[in-house]
């Protein structure tokens, strides 16, 4: 693909040009570029903290208030309502940009779903706000969970549809630091609402998604596509993609096995902060609301610290096993200090070690990931996107392992020691892989 470099100088250049499959290609010029990477970033710094905001502020608010009950029925209350959206919601992506990629309309391939799952998702966000059931606030996450990943997986695509390989890293890491910020700020925010309004805050992020992806459909437009070719759809080939052979591939095996076991330790203690300040660490309604923006700064800035630090070392030594090995065992020390010390300046100390272990974590796996690829790398695109699993399920499971846990053991202090055993174990699954240093 040729595109204008987005550095140089000149005129913004607002011409599409077509391969000879009808496919658009972009050619970017140095204002066209910028604007799309500022609204892109925006895009995902609003998605990034309405998620963190429903999920880990809002909703365990909202089924406490419902469930009136103690720390094993709210537990359990929310993961049912966790565990039904994330099974529904495991394919929407990849199935979404399958479809997308074949989709022919006058607004191109990917706007539509982009407008209509930003539309409908923050309705149903809006509409949690006066549910007062737990039948209710089930079935407006679900629709919005499915709606805004109807979403995100096209927008996701954005950046290879538009952006040349070469100019992509520095795409990348403005979208990085734009969820990652986003992240925290959401949480922040949420806290606020939970203390004033939680109807405004659902509100305020289901009106905004649609807003922002609205500004950044009419600032970045796409080209008539009905002219383009279509590709058939081969839904045997689609699920056959999902599958790597261990046996054939043994790094990739251990690597998808680290990864899944680590994010299931990981999820396990961050996914129910806000329970584990009320019910473990024993802090009232608003305090815990609080808390939670505090731990997710100090764990924002330790994090980011942390992968600089640890990328430019591995970079240096030519090594990624010793580092995501360290950062494992620093993110199981950072369980300890709660499980031992039930007090709020724990958590904030559990948070300041999480993210240091979790930041260098983050700056060495993925590189250590496209290292053990299957066949040199030559379907990176799949390949990676099966990584992407042992990253999702770990979300979907969680919920179930902790809900049994504070079902048998009555206290998240069971939380915190399966975390640790599953955060261990991960950093020894790292040692088996033969391709890395």
């Amino acid at each position: 693909m040729s595109a204008a470099n987005p550095q140089g100088g000149g005129a913004p250049q607002k011409e599409v040009s077509v391969n000879e499959k009808g496919k658009p290609v972009y050619k970017l010029g140095k204002g066209l570029y910028w604007r799309l990477i500022w609204t892109l970033s925006g895009n995902f710094l609003f998605l990034l903290a309405l998620y963190n905001a429903v999920i880990s502020i809002f909703l365990p608010n909202q089924v406490a208030n419902v469930v009136q009950g103690d720390a094993a029925q709210n537990t359990i209350a929310l993961a049912s309502i966790m565990t039904v959206s994330s099974f529904i919601t495991v394919f929407v992506q990849p199935l979404t940009g399958a479809f997308s990629d074949r989709t022919r309309s006058k607004m191109g391939m990917r706007t539509p779903y982009i407008l209509a799952g930003s539309f409908i998702g923050g309705f149903a966000i809006c509409m949690l706000a006066p549910q007062s059931s737990m039948i209710g606030i089930g079935i407006c996450w679900v629709i919005a969970s499915v709606t805004l990943n109807i979403m995100n997986g096209p927008l996701a695509t954005i950046l290879a549809d538009r952006v040349p390989e070469e100019n992509r890293g520095v795409a990348s890491g403005y979208i990085g630091a734009a969820q990652t910020g986003g992240g925290t700020l959401g949480i922040i925010a949420a806290g606020w609402f939970a203390n004033h309004t939680l109807s405004g805050g659902y509100l305020f992020f289901g009106i905004g998604i649609f807003v922002v992806c609205l500004i950044f459909c009419l600032l970045n437009r796409e080209p008539n596509t009905k002219q383009m070719d279509v590709e058939p759809f081969n839904w045997k080939e689609f699920f056959k993609g999902f599958w790597v052979s261990p046996k054939k591939n043994p790094d990739f095996g251990w690597a998808f096995i680290a990864r899944f076991v680590m994010y299931l330790g990981y999820q396990g203690v961050v996914a129910y902060q806000l329970y584990i300040l009320r019910y473990y660490i024993g802090l009232d309604d608003a305090s815990s609301n609080t808390i939670v923006g505090v731990m997710s700064t100090i764990q924002l800035f330790a994090l980011i610290i942390s992968s600089v630090v640890c990328g430019y070392l591995s970079d240096k030594f030519q090594a990624r096993k010793p580092f995501v090995f360290i950062s494992s065992i620093i993110m199981a020390v950072s369980y300890v200090f709660p499980l031992f010390m039930r007090t709020e300046t724990s958590m904030l100390i559990m948070a300041g070690v999480l993210g240091i272990g979790y930041g260098c974590y983050m700056s060495i796996d993925m590189a250590l990931m496209t290292q053990v690829l299957p066949d040199n790398g030559e379907n990176a695109g799949k390949d990676m996107g099966v990584l992407t699993i042992a990253t999702n399920l770990p979300q979907m499971l969680v919920q179930p392992l902790v809900a049994v846990l504070i079902s048998i053991f009555a206290s998240y202090g069971s939380v915190f020691i399966t975390a640790i055993i599953l955060v261990l174990a991960s950093s020894f699954l790292i040692l088996p892989i033969k391709k890395v240093k």
